[in-house]
């Protein structure tokens, strides 16, 4: 098993944010608190992994930054040369990440849906081993964890609305995966399940274009463009697999500006000293704007699933500091 101690992220509960958006029953699962930094580790983990026992020496991805920076220190660590590419303009530090551990870094200039044509042209010419999303059947198994956790963190009780920012959608198709597999199991309540929400950025809303029309699978969104780069994801290759799970969890998509998110992750970081990432702050905004409407009702359990660290986007926080003289006092 090639691991970096990944597992068991906190489920805070939100108090003073959740007593302000009338939702008193609001958690977070932080997966900022994981090793390089996002939920990418857990999918890395269980990858890397198998990879290794497959005997796999060079693999390629498109990611828009966490997943290439969590895959490329799983492989290092497992021995195994990553070769990721990734917009010109994801988070510097997640490049950064990408080359300390020793990966063959690519930039382009485009979306991570142009990243993944060249990775395809890579892995027919060079024979690496692809693990773009759903590509490769591990990665969801890692992801599938999330779930298995919050199940267990919550004495094996079921939530009644769980929101998840859905880029490529590998996330929310895991918990929802894990809580199938439970209630098989009879572990949680068969005949309960939490209503899902993919939460996705108004620059960049292909599931909820779909899930508003109530269609099956989404068109790519073109032009898409989004501070929450993490879910700037124009057409998710397991798209169908997220509708399929709003569907039947009587649950919905929502899209959020980039103003409020922004707005929320400042929010939240104040009343409850948790720096959220933007995908994350997004579905915050998301709960918010749902119990406005009444879809998220009095005195559910909530959970928001917050997917990085936000100091991987020190971008978002604009500062304003005074300077003091040497000998100049607060």
């Amino acid at each position: 098993m090639t691991t970096l101690g990944e597992g068991m992220t906190p489920l805070l509960p939100m108090k003073q944010y959740g007593q302000k958006v009338d939702i008193p029953q609001l958690l977070m699962k932080d997966e900022g608190l994981l090793p390089t930094g996002s939920f990418k580790a857990r999918g890395a983990a269980v990858g890397v992994s198998k990879a290794k026992e497959l005997g796999v020496k060079e693999l390629a991805m498109p990611t828009n930054g966490n997943a290439g920076a969590a895959w490329a220190q799983y492989a290092a660590r497992a021995g195994i040369q990553s070769h990721i590419v990734m917009p010109i303009d994801a988070p510097e530090i997640t490049r950064k990440e990408v080359v300390a551990a020793g990966g063959v870094l690519s930039l382009i200039d485009g979306l991570i849906s142009d990243a993944g044509k060249v990775v395809a042209s890579a892995v027919a010419s060079y024979s690496y081993y692809d693990v773009s999303t759903l590509k490769e059947p591990y990665r969801i198994e890692g992801k599938k964890t999330m779930g298995l956790e919050l199940c267990e963190q919550l004495n094996w009780e079921l939530p009644d609305v769980i929101l998840y920012p859905t880029g490529g959608g590998v996330g929310l198709i895991g918990i929802y995966k894990a809580i199938k597999e439970l209630q098989e199991l009879g572990w949680v309540n068969e005949k309960m399940m939490p209503r899902f929400v993919a939460v996705q950025a108004q620059g960049c809303a292909p599931i909820v274009d779909a899930w508003k029309a109530g269609e099956r699978e989404s068109t790519f969104y073109p032009n898409s463009a989004t501070t929450a780069f993490g879910i700037n994801v124009p057409k998710a290759i397991g798209d169908f697999l997220v509708l399929d799970a709003l569907y039947k969890s009587n649950g919905c998509a929502i899209a959020i500006s980039d103003s409020d998110l922004l707005a929320e992750q400042q929010l939240v970081t104040t009343l409850e000293g948790t720096f959220v990432c933007p995908e994350g702050a997004a579905t915050f905004a998301a709960a918010r704007q749902l119990r406005e409407k009444g879809w998220i009702k009095e005195g559910e359990t909530v959970v928001c699933l917050n997917t990085g660290m936000g100091i991987k986007y020190p971008e978002t926080i604009q500062l304003d500091a005074q300077i003091l003289e040497k000998t100049g006092r607060l």
